[in-house]
């Protein structure tokens, strides 16, 4: 979207995405309770390369995420 925007002097818009076949596994709860419990970080922000003007001259260094934070990992068994 942000590359789209980019290319013909837009500005990107919202996301917005609705998820199929979403499913918990039993043995996931707990898992699925700690990642609910966690307070999320600031969104990073994506810098693009602004001299870049045709789709497909863009290139992995054209992309700078900048402030991403992760909490660790949440272990989880694989459901079989």
């Amino acid at each position: 979207t942000m590359m789209i925007a980019q290319v013909t002097g837009l500005k990107p818009g919202k996301f917005i995405h609705t998820f199929g076949d979403v499913h918990l596994y039993s043995n996931h709860i707990e898992q699925a309770k700690e990642q609910l419990s966690r307070k999320p970080y600031p969104l990073p922000e994506m810098r693009i390369n602004e001299a870049v003007t045709n789709i497909f001259d863009f290139k992995y260094e054209d992309f700078e995420l900048v402030g991403y934070q992760a909490h660790p990992h949440i272990k989880a068994p694989v459901a079989v």
